[in-house]
């Protein structure tokens, strides 16, 4: 095994860098796009519930 140069350091510092940053970005991305059903189904339930039909999961 050999013994890489500073750049060679520097460069996978950067690429280990980029990478977590879009692991961070595709987290934040589902975790987003989650809330947002969420709260689609919760406003559904509750024009539901207000105009008096059944709500429930076995219909």
């Amino acid at each position: 095994m050999r013994r890489l140069t500073p750049e060679e350091l520097s460069a996978r510092k950067k690429r280990n860098l980029a990478i977590a940053g879009a692991l961070v970005v595709f987290i934040i991305l589902v975790f987003g796009v989650t809330v947002l059903n969420l709260k689609r189904n919760l406003d559904a339930r509750a024009e539901a519930i207000a105009a008096g039909e059944p709500v429930g999961y076995a219909q």
